[in-house]
């Protein structure tokens, strides 16, 4: 998965926006066990990208719950 621009993300709505976490948050879970079973050697870089992307993302999510 690639890094998600901001831009991106403002322009998603609540469904998308709600999947991409889900799916973020899957492969991140996926990349950590990895990691405890120390098979993570190509991919170590991609898990602090992939958590800032989540935390934008539910940061928009927020953002559109407290304009309604």
């Amino acid at each position: 998965m690639t890094r998600i621009s901001m831009k991106t993300i403002n322009n998603l709505n609540e469904k998308d926006l709600k999947s991409k976490i889900q799916e973020s948050r899957s492969e991140l879970a996926k990349l950590r066990v990895d990691g405890a079973k120390g098979t993570l050697r190509k991919e170590s870089g991609k898990l602090k990208p992939l958590r800032h992307d989540i935390a934008r993302m539910l940061t928009r999510l927020n953002e559109m719950k407290k304009e309604k």
